[in-house]
């Protein structure tokens, strides 16, 4: 990374405090980020290490990160945690591997995760969100996070190829592990049953398959993978572990930024009516909700010392980068604190599935379900008001809406 005349080092900087693991910041994290750009330009500090603030210092220092790793191995040590069931399931996900391993797997994987490939599932999206709505509707009233979180497993069990069925059994698992990034040693007890439980469900599924149980004629994602794992690219333990993580990285994504959309369109109909009208809106929209306020934090770690934009990082230093945060700053758009589905370059304005090597590999699953789920959603369920108070999930963590009740009009 580019070295600035004057150095200085992280630890003799005045920086702003972020208390990210206090639970009161969850409720507006975004007006927090504001306030310490007032005091630092780019960057904080945290419990867990320093923490970048602005668009562009995380576009900038993601160019050139050959001298971080991603930092939840640190996290998993942090929440005492190494060599137990859930540690050892971080450790062994494809987006924590460096060099030749992640590579490899990343090689392996992409056509599995390719847009192609992904647009095969449309149908079923539209189909799974349907489904959904046929028995919610009728209520009349419900917490919609509850029900958009079962919307992306039962995507996610067609694209395998396995039965809906085991979605009550899974449910409250992937839930729990969402919290797993917001650092509280109170949520290991549910980590560890809620891995010990995917772990034992993903072995269930690929036995199933082998003894040639199978719910359709039709060649389907498991049967991909599968293929990768019999070619040799991958081996037993690898193809376990990324079924488990399939389920949990296409759960808390999917179902936040829907509830995060359907929040910020319960005082601006005129966007939610669009919505209904054009998928290609919806898309905007999707992405417009990205920049605006999405749920992901990432983590690097420095593998050596190195200098940027003036400031030196010791090695070993765990920054935070709060992806979800990174577009309420003038580094990412002009006027980022209006929410504008038709602003410019709104496919650049955010870092919703990360950025460089590790960049989600399932980000085409994440956004073909956002985008045709709320479409679907806009267009059945009519005129949303807010009928309950609105909860909050941790920060940094899978931040998001945690419970948002609705009311709304028959179709």
């Amino acid at each position: 990374m580019a070295s600035a005349t004057q150095v200085s080092e992280l630890s003799d900087l005045d920086l702003p405090f972020l208390p990210i693991e206090d639970p009161a910041f969850s409720l507006n994290p975004v007006d927090r980020f504001i306030e310490a750009r007032e005091h630092h330009p780019w960057l904080a500090r945290s419990t867990m290490g320093p923490i970048l603030t602005e668009h562009a210092a995380m576009r900038d220092m993601m160019r050139n990160d050959e001298h971080m790793v991603i930092g939840f191995n640190e996290i998993v040590e942090y929440m005492g945690a190494t060599g137990t069931p859930w540690g050892e399931f971080i450790k062994s996900t494809v987006q924590v591997q460096t060099g030749e391993t992640h590579l490899r797997l990343r090689n392996a994987l992409k056509s599995a995760f390719s847009p192609r490939m992904v647009n095969r599932y449309r149908d079923v999206m539209r189909e799974q969100v349907n489904l959904l709505l046929d028995e919610w509707l009728p209520k009349r009233r419900f917490d919609f996070e509850e029900f958009a979180s079962y919307y992306p497993i039962s995507v996610m069990c067609r694209m395998l190829g396995i039965p809906t069925d085991i979605i009550p059994k899974i449910r409250s698992s992937l839930e729990a592990l969402g919290l797993a990034m917001s650092m509280d040693r109170a949520f290991l007890p549910q980590l560890q049953e809620s891995a010990l439980l995917l772990d034992q469900t993903a072995r269930e599924v690929l036995a199933s398959r082998r003894a040639g149980d199978r719910v359709s004629d039709e060649p389907d994602l498991l049967d991909k993978v599968m293929e990768v794992q019999e070619s040799g690219e991958m081996s037993e333990e690898e193809l376990v572990n990324l079924i488990g993580f399939m389920f949990v990285g296409g759960y808390d994504t999917s179902k936040n930024v829907i509830t995060l959309i359907m929040h910020a369109l319960l005082d601006r109909p005129e966007i939610y009516a669009k919505c209904a009208e054009s998928l290609e809106y919806s898309r905007k929209v999707m992405h417009e909700t990205f920049r605006f306020h999405s749920p992901a934090t990432a983590t690097r770690k420095a593998t050596q010392g190195f200098t940027f934009r003036g400031v030196r990082f010791p090695a070993e230093t765990l920054i935070l980068f709060p992806w979800g945060m990174s577009g309420r700053d003038e580094t990412a758009v002009s006027d980022p604190h209006s929410f504008n589905p038709d602003r410019e370059g709104l496919r650049q304005s955010h870092f919703g599935f990360g950025m460089g090597a590790h960049i989600c590999l399932g980000q085409f699953i994440g956004m073909a379900q956002v985008e045709e789920g709320f479409h679907v959603i806009a267009q059945r369920l009519k005129n949303p008001q807010l009928a309950g108070e609105v909860g909050w999930r941790p920060f940094p963590g899978v931040w998001g809406v945690a419970g948002l009740p609705i009311t709304f009009d028959a179709e």
